[in-house]
């Protein structure tokens, strides 16, 4: 069974020559760009499965890579990790809002993004299911339909926009989550907010789920996620 195609940009040639190595080792077929015109075009060509994208490229940078790609419809749907350096914070909150699906910083572990590059394919496989269904984490369960939202099989009461920061962050497990991105999900794009607000919220949220709060992730200086294990 073939394994998926992954494109990794990137204008150094020893990282290219890393990642490359790793995936392949896992039996992705690796295909690699070293500036963004190159990304585009054999993104257009190719279609991979899912994008490594370094932020600092020459000509176009992995931002721009990233804007383009999310707003062509026959690219939009291949998911991007991003690569960048660990003090470009705002970098990285600008390419989750492009809709980058993780970021891995640099210097970075090859099994570590071997383990991010699966978990992101993982959910997009996922993606398609029914937004109804009940989920359960541990012994977390939360119930769209009746709007509930139970540990240990005990009732956990939570305000509206309680319950849908929940129910949007553990719908994704995993993908990394900026404040306005998430009010966006819970109040539409046109809500009043500030990021102190969201922080309100997510501070309430935890003190009543109370032993299972640590599924709620701050990732510093960008947002929140929803941890898949504790």
């Amino acid at each position: 069974m073939p394994k998926e195609k992954i494109l990794v940009v990137d204008d150094e040639e020893d990282i290219l020559e890393l990642v490359k190595y790793n995936l392949e080792r896992e039996g992705f077929q690796v295909k690699c760009a070293e500036s963004g015109e190159t990304a585009m075009t054999r993104t257009r060509q190719e279609a991979p499965d899912l994008i490594v994208l370094d932020l600092m490229l020459p000509g176009i940078d992995g931002l721009e890579v990233a804007r383009r790609l999310k707003q062509d419809q026959k690219t939009a749907g291949i998911p991007i990790v991003m690569l960048t350096a660990k003090g470009e914070e705002a970098d990285i909150v600008t390419g989750l809002e492009l809709g980058a699906d993780d970021y891995i910083p640099k210097p970075f572990s090859p099994r570590v993004l071997i383990a991010r590059i699966k978990a992101v394919m993982r959910r997009q496989s996922q993606a398609a299911h029914d937004p109804d269904s009940i989920r359960k984490i541990g012994n977390l369960t939360i119930d769209p339909r009746r709007r509930t939202v139970s540990a240990d099989d005990n009732l956990i009461d939570l305000t509206y926009s309680e319950f849908q920061i929940l129910l949007f962050l553990a719908g994704r497990p995993g993908w990394v989550f900026t404040r306005f991105q998430i009010v966006a999900a819970v109040r539409g794009n046109n809500y009043p907010v500030t990021d102190r607000s969201v922080d309100v919220q997510i501070a309430g949220l935890r003190k009543k789920l109370g032993q299972y709060s640590a599924y709620i992730e701050t990732v510093r200086g960008v947002g929140y996620r929803f941890k898949e294990d504790v």
